[in-house]
């Protein structure tokens, strides 16, 4: 289905914010490790675009922020370096990495091969609690889409293609896959950011997801899925269809480069 857009202007992000404004009311539980938690938090920053491609993450600032040692918090930026959302600089810093087409598109072929296996197991185990349960996400979605609460429409979405990989009885394979959509995701924040949605084609989109499950029909629920993820190469064409999202992408990379310079020369006077 394709993608419709408010207006015609460049995309854009607001001005990024101060990273203690950002981890500021952030708490941890004793049930999780530190790094764990710290990683997670930052990640959630990250994907929402909150921190933003080539922002500098500061490993003291957020260790201050957090009210926690150093160790942990370095080990949770290692973790985001190895899934490839941070590099880190030696004598410089922490930075966040520009959005990456290529990852993009690995992302949208590992969501495809893996979710429609996981929709036609479920399928076949979708009982009276697993369908209320589906039933009840759709519903809160609904409520937040007429709210126009989009965050909240956006971690509902997670919620019930989580619930796909759970119903199948593989949800370690969810676990498995999220950590290939971080930029799948950080573009749908640009889009969802820039007023590029489609809200009300999701939420029927998902409903016939829902359906079809609940009718035990693996084929119909993998036709339904694909329908609403779409194929790589439909999200190839529809990627390439909007040239401003091309261009803030090839932007933010150039910006990411000049901000680590900048930062590299006042680190060196």
């Amino acid at each position: 289905m394709p993608v419709s857009k408010a207006n015609s202007t460049a995309l854009a992000l607001d001005s990024p914010a101060e990273l203690t404004q950002l981890l500021s009311g952030v708490s941890f539980t004793a049930d999780e490790s530190l790094v764990s938690q710290i990683h997670r938090v930052l990640l959630e920053l990250i994907v929402s675009l909150k921190l933003q491609p080539g922002q500098l993450v500061s490993e003291k600032e957020v260790a201050e922020s957090l009210s926690a040692s150093k160790t942990p918090v370095r080990e949770a930026l290692i973790r985001l370096e190895n899934s490839g959302l941070v590099e880190i600089v030696p004598k410089s810093g922490t930075y966040v990495t520009p959005i990456s087409l290529s990852a993009y598109i690995e992302g949208c072929f590992t969501r495809v091969q893996l979710e429609t296996g996981a929709v036609r197991r479920a399928a076949t185990r979708c009982d009276a609690n697993a369908q209320d349960k589906l039933n009840s996400i759709i519903e809160q979605q609904a409520t937040a889409l007429d709210a126009e609460n989009y965050e909240d429409f956006f971690a509902l979405d997670q919620a019930l293609h989580y619930s796909f990989f759970d119903i199948a009885g593989v949800p370690g394979v969810w676990q498995v896959l999220s950590r290939t959509q971080s930029d799948v995701n950080r573009i749908r924040h640009l889009k969802r950011i820039n007023k590029i949605r489609r809200g009300p084609a999701v939420l029927k989109q998902h409903r016939k997801i829902v359906e079809a499950l609940s009718s035990g029909d693996s084929d119909a629920s993998e036709r339904a899925l694909i329908e609403h993820i779409g194929s790589l190469e439909r999200e190839i064409d529809l990627l390439m269809s909007n040239p401003d999202l091309l261009a803030f992408i090839e932007k933010q990379q150039d910006h990411s480069h000049f901000r680590k310079r900048s930062h590299r020369r006042a680190a060196a006077t």
